[in-house]
């Protein structure tokens, strides 16, 4: 039997986004509905449970498990799409292949309804979390003929697949999971995807490495999305309260994707929201109790949120990982960046512009300069007057040229070197060696204009990050939704290090609304002038502006950032490319 057609729902503002969890009702309350609710509840989206199987369990393990006959679960999809339509579908535990292939029947039908040119999984996001065993233990959730079904039906359907190690091994065919070791995840995160899923995260929560291997201290997850691939850490929460992570986890995913969140960033907000329920988990019987959703955990750490996880470069561990004593995350790894006074960093494209943007007052100074061929005269140039000023100088992408300069710079912190995602992830080995043995002498700025890239800066040990853009700009050709107070907000909120707002701030009007989000500094470019009048003339209004704005009420704290990417850009490998120099 096959959906009725029934007309597209009319949109109505106000309303949330619509999802639908097709899982398993644990009856301890900790997994399955249960868990996926308050994830939902966390995130501010209406969940509709779907049952598709039953489970008698307890906190110490499941006793049974009982699918749901094929027909009351359609019959369950049938009445929600007559009214409530999904913007995602997460899959928990579905107990039997009939329910795997009704799914994925279900998912083709309502993909089809996709208008022309809309990708089917804008129309439609499935997220996958494999269930395919009890953490607990007890009776078992899947034979051969359920995990094939799952190979076959539903990964090739998936936007998001979640699965743990465990999970992940069984999916593949691979050995048991303490027999993989942890570098093979990348590798198995690609094979998953061949299979058909458009995004993978392998959750690390069920790593059996051993207390003293290196990280042990945190949680490690790869992510591998067409935004972006790496390990995404956050500190373990030492806690045998972990039941439901999985199932928080993949709704929280399906939640943030429908409110417009694309993959990676989804995944992100993901990561704290279960990091934060694991702080709140309860003890609920004699075995592990449930971990526990709540609306808070998108503040900053400060005032009881999660705090931001670590992202690293390629396949690598995130810098602060790889460092000996870098464990504190409010700790730069490199050279501490200190703001300026009067709040404005400037940008310029040459070492004239620089010395005139000296004499009128500016102290903190950024050389943007594109031809390499003819830097080092500019440079050097510009390191002479930034120390006869005692001004702070970053160069903009040439970080070769810059640790040569270092010998011209003999004060640490005083010469900084500012890098673009797409730098960064052009190092190699050898440039990774290089620059992390220079940054007790450098500082080291990054560029950020989503969560992932937020969460990549924090995790290279950044001593300053820029969140832009954070209004409207012509400067650069950008894919990325203007950030506004409420994003730059949740990013000062979150950084572990001086943030530095960019991006279309041209008046002193700008300033002071920019700077009513306590950014360390405002970034100026083109609102500098064009010439040593033009700078002595702005600079005094733009001070100005930035003391009024510091002097406003402080904006209260922001809960979720909204989303950073326009949805039919989600899914581009166009966005890993662009120069976010």
């Amino acid at each position: 039997m096959m959906p009725l057609n029934h007309p597209e729902p009319v949109a109505r503002p106000g309303r949330p986004p619509v999802i639908w969890s097709i899982a398993g009702q644990d009856s301890a309350g900790g997994a399955g509905l249960s868990a996926d609710q308050r994830a939902a509840d966390a995130l501010g989206v209406h969940l509709c449970p779907v049952v598709s199987a039953v489970t008698a369990q307890h906190s110490q393990g499941v006793e049974a498990v009982l699918p749901l006959p094929a027909d009351q679960l359609e019959r369950q999809l049938q009445a929600l799409s007559s009214d409530l339509r999904p913007r995602a579908i997460k899959t928990g535990l579905l107990g039997s292949v009939a329910a795997i292939e009704l799914v994925a029947r279900w998912i083709d039908h309502e993909r089809a309804r996709a208008p022309a040119g809309v990708d089917p999984h804008e129309h439609l996001a499935l997220v996958v979390d494999p269930v395919l065993g009890a953490s607990a233990g007890g009776a078992a959730f899947s034979d051969d003929a359920i995990v094939a079904a799952y190979r076959t039906r539903l990964l090739p359907r998936a936007t998001v697949l979640t699965p743990n190690r465990a999970e992940a091994c069984r999916l593949l065919g691979w050995p048991a999971p303490h027999d993989v070791p942890t570098d093979a995840l990348p590798g198995m995160a690609r094979a998953l995807r061949e299979q058909g899923a458009r995004s993978v995260v392998i959750t690390g929560g069920d790593d059996l490495a051993p207390p003293d291997a290196p990280a042990s201290a945190h949680c490690l997850d790869w992510m591998e999305t067409p935004q972006a691939r790496g390990w995404l850490t956050a500190p373990r929460v030492p806690t045998r309260h972990t039941h439901g992570t999985g199932c928080t986890f993949a709704s929280a995913v399906a939640a943030a994707w429908s409110l417009g969140h694309a993959e990676a960033d989804a995944i992100v907000l993901a990561k704290m929201l279960v990091h934060h329920a694991l702080v709140r988990a309860h003890p609920a019987g004699q075995g592990p109790g449930p971990v526990m959703a709540h609306a808070d955990f998108g503040l900053g750490s400060g005032t009881g949120g999660a705090p931001l996880p670590w992202l690293g470069l390629g396949e690598a561990l995130p810098w602060r990982l790889q460092v000996d004593g870098c464990a504190e995350s409010q700790t730069p790894l490199f050279q501490p960046f200190r703001p300026p006074s009067d709040g404005l960093y400037g940008i310029v494209a040459d070492s004239l512009s620089l010395r005139d943007a000296l004499q009128a007052g500016w102290r903190c100074l950024q050389l943007r300069h594109k031809a390499p061929q003819s830097l080092m005269p500019h440079l050097q140039e510009s390191l002479a007057h930034c120390q006869a000023h005692e001004a702070r100088l970053f160069v903009n992408d040439h970080w070769r040229e810059t640790l040569t300069a270092l010998e011209r710079a003999p004060q640490p912190g005083t010469l900084g070197v500012h890098l673009g995602q797409e730098d960064l992830l052009s190092l190699d080995t050898a440039d990774h060696t290089a620059l992390l043995a220079a940054r007790h002498r450098i500082m080291l700025g990054v560029s950020s204009h989503s969560l992932w890239e937020f969460a990549r800066a924090a995790g290279c040990g950044a001593s300053l990050i820029a969140c832009g853009p954070v209004q409207p700009t012509t400067t650069k050709d950008m894919p990325w939704h203007p950030q506004g107070p409420d994003n730059l907000n949740w990013w000062v909120q979150h950084s572990p290090v001086p943030v530095v707002a960019i991006g279309g701030l041209l008046t002193p009007e700008d300033v002071a609304a920019t700077a009513a989000c306590r950014p360390a500094t405002v970034c100026i470019v083109r609102g500098m002038g064009h010439n040593l009048a033009e700078m002595l003339t702005r600079r005094p209004a733009l001070q100005q502006a930035w003391q009024h704005g510091h002097q406003s009420p402080r904006l209260p704290p922001t809960r979720l950032p909204h989303p950073c990417l326009p949805e039919h850009t989600r899914a581009s490998t166009e966005i890993r490319g662009w120069r976010q120099g």
